[in-house]
């Protein structure tokens, strides 16, 4: 071997050296979310920039809200997820059973809407919405139907096998409308009873199938099995967006706060980049791509919608929130095990 063989040799053995120990170097990060638009939107609009900076892999770990506590509160003592995105409610849920570490002073979370930040800043709202009413329009128009304006549009009688609600038991959209049935009915979070006591005769009589989650709707209308169900703004636009024809009504009652959060999970592996991951998600520069990306609104209120009709759909949101309601999540988590129960013997047996 020629000392010129030697020396490539030893040059390509030191540049792949090196390059194995850059490879070493890049992390992964493991972010528990909502399949379907969240996942894509997050994954494609929102993550490249933050991989890109910090040399870091975002992989998603796709899930309900349920899913992914459950998943976090199995792996408690040995965290496999890094950040988890989950609906408000089942978010403090998270900070009780202390899945969750405190997220560090920063000047995005300084910038997050007020009423975003939960529990003594455990956890932050990502994402705002809110759960109302959305109906087939095509069935509407065809019917001669006045667009609805209440929660208790859902028990009319010329809806009669046209309902479609998702299960109270394993969705936050069935718990809001249910909720608020039983607060047009005279009771509250402390008080189901009068929910309880009138939901199957009149919205359950009306309903054709209650589904564990939203995705089977975009199937039930385009088949005009579905006229009526409760749904949020923000999930009527990526229908629309596909061509499903439904909208969105804001009940005079008021729609119910839907924010999906994040958390810095507990004990995980890369405490300082998770909490850097979290931090840039509350950032406006995140939320703008996921706003065009994704119908992903902001809480972050300087994050900025890119062309006139995205700025429009979120005046109308703005609009929206000032008749949301705000629901006792502490309450609803100490007693949602016995309305768990209760709903599947009684309203879906």
């Amino acid at each position: 071997m020629t000392n010129r063989t030697i020396l490539l040799a030893g040059a390509a053995a030191l540049a792949l050296g090196h390059a194995t120990a850059v490879s070493a170097e890049t992390k992964t990060l493991y972010v528990g979310m909502n399949g379907g638009n969240f996942e894509r939107t997050y994954t494609q609009a929102v993550f490249p920039d933050f991989e890109k900076a910090n040399d870091v892999k975002i992989v998603v770990v796709p899930g309900t809200s349920s899913d992914i506590l459950a998943k976090a509160t199995a792996a408690k003592d040995k965290p496999q997820m890094h950040v988890m995105f989950l609906d408000d409610g089942v978010m403090v849920r998270a900070v009780g059973a202390g899945l969750c570490e405190k997220l560090k002073p920063s000047p995005e979370l300084d910038e997050i809407l007020p009423n975003a930040r939960l529990k003594g800043d455990m956890a932050a709202g990502v994402d705002l919405g809110m759960t109302g009413l959305a109906y087939n329009k095509k069935l509407f128009d065809e019917n001669g139907w006045a667009a609805p304006t209440s929660w208790m549009d859902l028990a009319d009688p010329k809806f009669q096998g046209k309902v479609v609600f998702q299960s109270a038991a394993a969705s936050s959209f069935g718990l809001h409308a249910f909720l608020m049935f039983n607060r047009i009915q005279g009771g509250s979070e402390d008080n189901v009873e009068p929910g309880f006591e009138k939901f199957r005769d009149t919205i359950g009589k009306n309903v054709i199938e209650f589904i564990p989650n939203s995705s089977k709707i975009s199937e039930m209308v385009q088949t005009g099995e579905a006229a009526i169900f409760p749904l949020t703004p923000t999930s009527v636009a990526t229908l629309k967006d596909k061509g499903i024809p439904v909208e969105y009504a804001q009940p005079k009652e008021g729609s119910v706060v839907l924010m999906v959060a994040e958390c810095v999970i507990a004990g995980n592996s890369e405490p300082e980049l998770a909490q850097k991951l979290a931090a840039y998600l509350l950032s406006a520069e995140a939320q703008s791509n996921a706003l065009a990306a994704g119908n992903i609104v902001p809480s972050n209120p300087k994050a900025k919608a890119r062309t006139p009709e995205a700025e429009k759909k979120l005046e109308v949101f703005h609009g929206y929130m000032k008749t949301a309601v705000t629901l006792d999540w502490d309450v609803i988590n100490a007693k949602r095990p016995e309305w768990n129960s209760r709903w599947n013997k009684t309203i879906e047996q």
